[in-house]
């Protein structure tokens, strides 16, 4: 996610880090340099490597970086949820979340 989401979601409480001496964090900063290999695999740590992740939040277009993986990622724990940023308004035509309901209901 972004600095402004981040800082938000931080404010709220909701940001951790393990114990040292790996000092894990549940949160990503992603900005232009990020490269995509490493939204990737914090993806997949977040998705499948931590047991204490329920809900991974991701900025819409930073999932459209990563939109394979985002796309095929269907475990039901955590739940991924697509949210707007300040700089990038959110679009349900992209939301993968909403592209399985429609596809369940056959529209």
């Amino acid at each position: 996610m972004k600095w402004d989401s981040v800082t938000g979601l931080l404010l709220a409480g909701v940001g951790h880090v393990t114990q040292p001496p790996d000092a894990q964090k549940n949160f990503l900063v992603v900005d232009a340099k990020t490269d995509n290999p490493t939204i990737e695999q914090a993806f997949d740590r977040f998705t499948h490597d931590r047991k204490d992740i329920a809900i991974l939040l991701i900025n819409q277009h930073v999932a459209e970086r990563i939109r394979h993986r985002v796309d095929t990622y269907t475990d039901a724990f955590p739940a991924v949820l697509e949210i707007p940023s300040k700089d990038h308004p959110y679009d349900p035509e992209k939301d993968s979340v909403l592209k399985r309901v429609r596809r369940l209901f056959g529209e």
